[in-house]
C-alpha cells in the first residue's frame, strides 16, 4: 500500500543526538528532555504570528506564514519538486505524444497532447493511517516492504477511490496490523510538498487486544511510550506524529496538529530528521 512514500526528517533548531527520554510516575508521562519541545524554537513566543481565530501559527522556517516561499529556501524547493511533469510522455486518454507547454491562463509546465489537446494533471496522494493508543501503548508495524523495509511506522496507507479518510486508515490498519479500530479523531495533517503527499492520521483504540501482521508487515508490537523506537522508524511523518503526540501528553492535552514537511537542502533522503515542519498549527 505505501510503497512509494517519503523519506525525510527533522532539523529546525535541534541536533540530531537530542533523544527524546522520560520517566514514567504512576499514570502521567513525565519528559526530561524530548526530540520536539515547541517551546524550543524561538519562534515560539508572545510574538508569534496568527492566522486563524483559536489557532497558534508556529513558524519554523526562513518563510513567513502566508507569503510565498522565497527561491533557494526549503519551501520554493519542495514546490518546484513536486512531481516532474516531463516525465509524462504519452496521453493517459488517447495514448497520443505529449508536449510540455505552460497552458494560456496557468503558471506551470503541463503535459499536453498533442492529439486530443487534453492537459494531464498532477494532484497530491493522501496517506491515511492510525495512532492507536491501548493501556498507555503505543501499536507500531516493522515494515515489509520498501522503501524502509525493518523499519517501525504507524499503520497507514493511500487512500483509496470510494471511501472516507476514516475508512481508509482503518482499512489499512486492517491490512498491515490485522487490528480492528474505532477512530476518535483526527489528530494530524501534514504536508509534503516535495513528493505530493498528505499524511492524515487518526487517533484510534483497539477493539479488541487480537492484532497481527499482515502482508507488507514483518512484525507488530505495542510499545510503551517511553519504548518507541525513534531512532528505527520509517518515515520523518511517523517521527512528526509521535513527537507531536508526546509532547500533548506532556502537556495534558492531545490536539490537532497541521504542519508542511520541507525537505533540508543537500541533505541524505535516509536522514529521518533532516527537515523543518513549516507553518505548524495548533489549538
Amino acid at each position: 500500500m505505501l510503497k512509494a512514500v517519503q523519506i525525510l526528517g527533522w532539523s529546525s533548531g535541534l541536533t540530531i543526538s537530542q533523544r527524546l527520554t522520560k520517566t514514567r510516575k504512576s499514570s502521567s508521562v513525565s519528559f526530561i528532555s524530548s526530540s520536539l519541545n515547541l517551546s524550543t524554537f524561538p519562534s515560539v513566543t508572545s510574538s508569534s504570528p496568527r492566522r486563524i481565530l483559536s489557532f497558534n501559527t508556529t513558524r519554523m522556517s526562513s518563510s513567513l506564514p502566508g507569503t510565498d516561499p522565497v527561491a533557494n529556501s526549503p519551501a520554493f524547493v519542495s514546490v518546484q519538486s513536486a512531481g516532474d511533469v516531463r516525465k509524462i510522455k504519452f496521453c493517459q486518454w488517447c495514448g497520443g505524444p505529449t508536449k510540455h507547454e505552460i497552458p494560456d491562463g496557468e503558471e506551470k509546465l503541463r503535459a499536453i497532447c498533442t492529439h486530443c489537446g487534453k492537459i494531464a494533471y498532477q494532484n497530491p496522494k493522501m496517506v491515511v493511517g492510525c495512532l492507536i493508543e491501548h493501556e498507555e501503548k503505543i501499536l507500531l508495524c516493522k515494515r515489509n516492504i520498501q522503501p524502509s523495509h525493518g523499519l517501525w511506522t504507524l499503520p497507514a496507507g493511500y487512500l483509496e477511490v470510494g471511501e472516507s479518510a476514516a475508512q481508509g486508515a482503518m482499512r489499512e490498519t486492517w491490512e498491515e496490523a490485522g487490528a480492528t479500530v474505532e477512530v476518535i479523531s483526527p489528530f494530524a495533517q501534514l504536508d509534503i510538498p516535495l513528493i505530493g503527499q498528505t499524511y492524515v492520521i487518526f487517533l484510534a483504540k483497539l477493539k479488541n487486544l487480537h492484532f497481527a501482521p499482515g502482508p507488507e508487515s514483518l512484525e507488530c508490537r505495542l510499545f510503551a511510550l517511553d519504548e518507541i523506537p525513534f531512532d528505527s522508524l520509517a518515515f520523518s511523518s511517523i517521527y512528526v506524529t509521535l513527537n507531536l503526540y508526546l509532547e500533548d501528553l506532556k502537556n495534558g492535552k492531545v490536539k490537532f496538529h497541521y504542519g508542511t514537511i520541507n525537505k533540508r537542502p543537500g541533505s541524505s533522503p535516509s536522514d529521518i530528521r533532516a527537515f523543518s515542519l513549516d507553518y505548524h498549527l495548533q489549538p
